[in-house]
């Protein structure tokens, strides 16, 4: 039995994961954080959970455990995950704080000097289906954000054609509330969102474009540029991304989705959907899945890509990559 630890379990995706760990069959939650709820229990603060107790952060008992998962800010992450690292624990992080490879970069977007720089050219980035041979041997996870998620999935397989690309990459990507967080704020609230769709950080302006970025550029040199666009959706969670390009060559929509089956058959949770079905919330929600729909019209490939935010997008992913990294069946506590 795989004994781990969650830091910060009172916001979404901390809960998400106390869901997913607590019915799998290898492994046990040893202790669970949250800094302003200390001293109660999980159930104390979301009715239907378990009554796991919560410690502050500084009295979690790191020697009970194998690995701790991070859902944390950015900042405060990296600093747990040193203590946990310098008491030979293995992390999975689902901050922000060790997905990009460059200090520079991260001290631009999040307005923080990283304070650890050395650990960034370690940290293997937990996308499960692309980086799975890393995980094994991984002392730091850095699970991807819940928009790349959706956008590199569906992107990888075209980015890694030897097709040339006409012109920048748009992606339209909608998220349901849950991914702001838990922490109200105005443009979150009930009166705020219901009945309402809204574009927001439209522009170089979203702290997960330099990740995706730095993915695009890691499979395709000269890579197109990215136009990202997100929106928030009036529902508690999910993304669908639809994505645009524009190719330079005639290609036919049969001979796309082969290559899509070529990368993704096999794979327990990506499905490439069949000609003229498209992603939509209702295939992924409560889902650890991404689906990815192909419609192309004359050289525009139209890309619809789902998943649910919370899971595959975040704790979901989190538990793949643990069982990856310890030996599970990689389905194992996610089907």
């Amino acid at each position: 039995m795989i004994k781990v630890g969650i830091y910060g379990a009172t916001g979404y995706t901390g809960l998400e994961l106390v869901r997913l760990l607590q019915r799998h069959p290898a492994a046990t939650i040893a202790f669970a954080t949250s800094t302003s709820q200390a001293g109660k229990t999980l159930r104390q603060v979301f009715p239907a959970a378990p009554a796991l107790p919560l410690v502050a952060g500084e009295n979690a008992p790191l020697e009970e455990v194998e690995v701790v998962f991070l859902c944390l800010p950015h900042a405060a992450a990296a600093n747990t995950a040193m203590t946990a690292l310098a008491a030979g624990r293995r992390v999975i992080d689902l901050s922000a704080d060790f997905r990009l490879r460059d200090a520079g970069v991260y001290a631009q977007w999040y307005a923080h000097v990283h304070p650890f720089p050395e650990l960034l050219g370690e940290a293997v980035y937990g996308l499960t289906e692309v980086f799975r041979s890393d995980l094994p041997e991984a002392r730091l996870v850095a699970n991807p954000g819940c928009y790349p998620t959706s956008v590199l999935l569906a992107l990888r397989p075209l980015l890694l054609s030897d097709l040339v690309i006409d012109g920048p990459i748009i992606a339209d990507s909608k998220s349901g509330v849950s991914g702001a967080g838990r922490t109200p704020t105005q443009t979150t609230h009930f009166v705020e969102v219901a009945d309402n769709l809204s574009p927001y950080k439209v522009g170089r302006v979203h702290r997960h474009l330099p990740e995706m970025e730095q993915l695009i550029g890691r499979w395709r040199a000269n890579a197109p540029r990215l136009i990202f666009s997100p929106h928030l959706l009036p529902v508690p969670r999910g993304i669908l991304s639809t994505i645009y390009v524009t190719l330079a060559e005639d290609v036919t929509e049969s001979d796309l989705r082969d290559h899509y089956h070529e990368h993704y058959d096999g794979e327990p949770f990506v499905e490439v959907l069949p000609p003229g079905e498209l992603a939509s919330l209702a295939h992924v929600t409560y889902t650890n899945r991404c689906v990815i729909g192909l419609t192309l019209v004359g050289r525009t490939l139209i890309l619809t890509s789902a998943i649910d935010n919370l899971i595959k997008g975040a704790a979901g992913q989190a538990v793949q990559n643990l069982n990856v990294m310890v030996g599970c069946p990689e389905t194992t506590g996610l089907l």
